[in-house]
């Protein structure tokens, strides 16, 4: 099932839901004809949207909003955070083309910040699926609810069969070790699959989380990684501040933990503008470019060679 077909489906179930866009139609071009005044485009106008969103939210509707996410996230951010986060209205941000998945578009259009503005709103909930089965199979858990929510849009086709059903606050473990632990979200869950299985390959054991949801985090998992595992690697498209390596800095300090982390990320910088194989083989994210990474990190004695973007921090 595509997105479009479960949001359908869920538009078909309760009548309060409504579809909106800011000319941003590619994930769901047949829904104005099936829904009718209940889709909305606004045109160029996110900021517009938002403040139609919280208005039809105030009327007991749960708005479904889709721009790019990097208007959404920043055009828009303040009437993201006053109109619909501090009256925790249960709007739906769909974010498309986030992280590496902008691929051609220059720094204009790279979300790779979006992370860090969207948690900082107290209210909001923040989802990032590795693929269409898990963008898909949390559709229900996120249009019950009844607090804002940001979704990192990712249709791309699976890379693992997910073992466990979507929920707020719970990373899913694909594979446990007691070396490494590579933890990551969306796109880039793929990549550290197979920088996983190449590990593997030189008996290094790995423990793989993908942790899904950001905000709530499952803060239990990280720190039950830090007490299995040597290392901890973190593995994201977004800038190095303010995004996952954030929050599992912020994890280990509130729980007084001492644990190496290899932080893999943007070190603010906007990423070379490619198709998407390009763009990950260029910034360094490819499975086998992870693995090399990890490999030449200190976390069996041997010194880690600082390489640009991704230096290694001890907490």
């Amino acid at each position: 099932m595509t997105y479009e077909e479960k949001l359908l489906d869920l538009a078909a179930k309760s009548e309060n839901i409504v579809v909106l866009t800011a000319e941003n139609r590619a994930a769901i071009r047949n829904l104005p004809r099936a829904l009718g005044s209940r889709f909305i485009d606004v045109g160029i106008a996110e900021q517009t949207m938002v403040g139609v969103a919280a208005g039809l939210a105030l009327r007991g509707r749960i708005p479904f909003l889709h721009a790019l996410s990097t208007f959404l996230t920043m055009r828009a951010f303040e009437f993201v955070r006053t109109d619909v986060g501090i009256g925790k209205l249960p709007v739906k941000l769909v974010g498309a083309l986030p992280g590496f998945l902008s691929e051609a578009n220059g720094p204009t259009h790279q979300a790779v910040e979006d992370i860090a503005l969207m948690r900082g709103i107290p209210s909001m909930r923040v989802f990032c699926p590795a693929d269409r089965d898990e963008l898909v199979g949390a559709l229900d858990v996120i249009a019950e609810t009844r607090v804002p929510c940001y979704i990192r849009f990712n249709e791309s086709h699976p890379s693992v069969q997910h073992k466990t059903p979507f929920d707020w606050g719970k990373g899913e473990i694909l594979s446990d070790g007691e070396d490494v632990t590579i933890l990551t979200y969306g796109l880039l869950l793929r990549e550290a699959v197979v920088a996983r299985d190449i590990l593997e390959t030189t008996k290094v054991s790995v423990r793989l989380v993908n942790l899904r949801s950001l905000a709530p985090v499952d803060e239990g998992m990280i720190v039950d990684s830090v007490k299995r595992t040597k290392l901890l690697v973190t593995v994201e498209d977004h800038f190095l501040v303010g995004g996952l390596n954030s929050i599992v800095s912020e994890t280990l300090v509130r729980n007084g933990l001492l644990q190496k982390v290899l932080p893999i990320a943007l070190n603010n910088r906007w990423f070379t503008p490619a198709l998407l194989g390009d763009v990950l083989e260029v910034e360094g994210f490819k499975g086998q470019q992870l693995a090399a990474k990890i490999l030449s990190h200190g976390f069996r004695g041997v010194p880690a060679k600082a390489e640009q973007g991704n230096k290694a921090t001890v907490h």
